[in-house]
């Protein structure tokens, strides 16, 4: 979690807001938190009193940011260095009808060791994904940096879902055309239990056997962050 918000700090772009939510953790990852932060009063922490699930959660944090752009980022997961300077230049060398830059991912184990990248075991696809994502896995999540915009339409995150990824997927790309950086810019760690974790697991199924995919989506995130350029 630490290792998560030391990695934004450490990107080579500087004109960045952060905001961490904890969703009512029940470890002690809120004190932990609490005491890395004593001394960076100028990132937003918001501890919630009771666990709303991870879309409530995230739209809290979204509608509290400013930023042009937003990154919904796990605290299992890393930035790389250049990852938002990366993606700001990509947008902004897009036109208006671009609302999501997302690319390839490094996939760690628990001690941080690397398995495998994402892309080479799914394909990619960019500008007009509509049809391609109603039938085919290939966004990695955790990689994605979303127009405030697009956000904005669809009314943040639907909070009657447990997880976002397809619905917002399929929503946001019926307006807005995705753009794909062929390069390791995210390092996505594969905890057991953990929200990466079960989310590639249950893409394994999705189009197989939705209903059992859904019932499995009952472990709770309880603390993420996320961060919005300030452009």
């Amino acid at each position: 979690m630490i290792e998560s918000i030391q990695s934004v700090l450490d990107q080579d772009y500087s004109n960045i807001e952060i905001i961490v939510v904890d969703d009512c953790s029940s470890d002690s990852s809120k004190q932990a938190i609490e005491e890395f932060l004593s001394d960076k009063p100028a990132i937003s922490f918001l501890a919630l009193d009771t666990n709303i699930g991870n879309c409530k959660a995230f739209n809290i944090g979204y509608r509290k940011s400013k930023g042009k752009y937003v990154i919904d980022l796990a605290t299992d997961d890393k930035l790389c260095k250049t990852r938002i300077s990366e993606q700001v230049e990509a947008f902004e060398s897009l036109d208006a009808t671009y609302g999501v830059v997302y690319s390839d991912a490094q996939i760690m184990d628990e001690k941080g060791l690397p398995l495998y990248t994402h892309c080479s075991g799914y394909p990619s696809y960019q500008d007009d994904v509509y049809q391609h994502l109603i039938s085919t896995y290939f966004v990695s999540p955790p990689t994605m940096m979303i127009k405030r915009e697009v956000l904005d339409l669809l009314g943040g995150y639907d909070e009657s879902l447990a997880y976002e990824d397809f619905d917002f997927w399929i929503r946001s790309s019926r307006y807005f055309k995705y753009h794909f950086i062929d390069k390791v810019l995210t390092e996505v760690r594969q905890v057991k239990g953990s929200k990466s974790s079960h989310y590639h697991e249950r893409m394994k199924h999705r189009f197989v056997i939705k209903s059992k995919s859904r019932t499995r989506l009952k472990k709770k995130t309880e603390h993420w962050f996320l961060v919005s350029d300030m452009k």
